[in-house]
């Protein structure tokens, strides 16, 4: 009990602008969460997700309108020492979460070609069809501001397209259901920091695939781009600020076309007016 207490507080206390202030500006900021709300927290494992849950009951603990949390852990397959470090976890940071079994590991292995995209593909099908069944209207995923960089320059460098991750997300399939990703605003290294701060330790990548594969995280995209924007950090300290902002900061009157609502607009319709 005295370990839960020291990291519930360091939250708050030691951790309060780096994680809990930003966690609080992003919600509020994003408009992400509203009275009565039932949230799905999904919780993978790994220190993002599992810090997320914290930074909810913190919130639920202080908030001045009443919401419900469930926490939901999605076991896709995970082996035994993975599976038996997470309950591990749950417990010792006090998060009462259901943990669902799955066998998506098993049938994307079947795949030959892109596994880890359909692997992607059937966990989040999975997460909105289990948040959906449990009387949810919102999931919260762990993402963070460097997943967001990341995600917008590897758009661009790799996908010829200018496009983020955004805040929150309307579900196509499931009315009434959205995405947030209250931890929008904060820095993986502070998460790092948290986490080394109260000792604990999570899950890194539990995929079946890395169990059997030599996989090196250079042979990673987004580990690639993370090198980059550390590199491009040499040339221009605020490179990742700059790549954050660039998204709220767009003028379609010098962009040569955009898409709007999947229509696509060009510089050429109002050219001449």
């Amino acid at each position: 009990m005295e370990k839960i207490v020291e990291i519930e507080k360091s939250i708050i206390k030691a951790y309060r602008s780096k994680l809990w202030a930003k966690f609080i500006k992003a919600i509020k900021e994003y408009k992400l969460l509203k009275k009565n709300d039932k949230v799905c927290v999904c919780i993978s494992g790994g220190k993002d997700s599992m810090l997320l849950a914290k930074l909810f009951q913190e919130l639920q603990k202080h908030s001045d309108f009443e919401f419900e949390l469930v926490f939901l852990v999605m076991n896709p397959g995970y082996n035994k020492i993975n599976l038996d470090l997470v309950k591990s976890n749950l417990k010792i940071l006090n998060i009462d979460a259901r943990i669902i079994d799955t066998d998506i590991f098993e049938v994307t292995e079947r795949f030959d070609k892109n596994p880890c995209f359909m692997c992607a593909k059937m966990r989040r099908g999975a997460l909105y069809r289990l948040a959906d069944e449990l009387g949810c209207n919102k999931i919260a995923l762990g993402h963070h501001y460097d997943d967001v960089i990341e995600t917008t320059l590897m758009n661009f460098l790799n996908g010829g397209t200018i496009q983020t991750m955004m805040p929150k997300l309307h579900s196509d399939n499931f009315i009434g259901m959205e995405l947030i990703r209250p931890m929008y605003l904060i820095r993986e290294k502070d998460i790092i920091n948290w986490v080394k701060h109260n000792n604990l330790n999570f899950i890194e990548c539990a995929c079946k695939f890395t169990n059997n594969l030599t996989i090196n995280e250079d042979d990673s995209k987004r580990y690639e781009t993370k090198a980059l924007i550390q590199k491009l950090k040499e040339y221009n300290p605020n490179v990742d600020k700059n790549i954050f902002a660039a998204m709220t900061n767009i003028n379609l009157d010098k962009v040569i076309s955009y898409k709007k609502l999947g229509n696509e607009k060009s510089f050429l319709d109002s050219y001449d007016k």
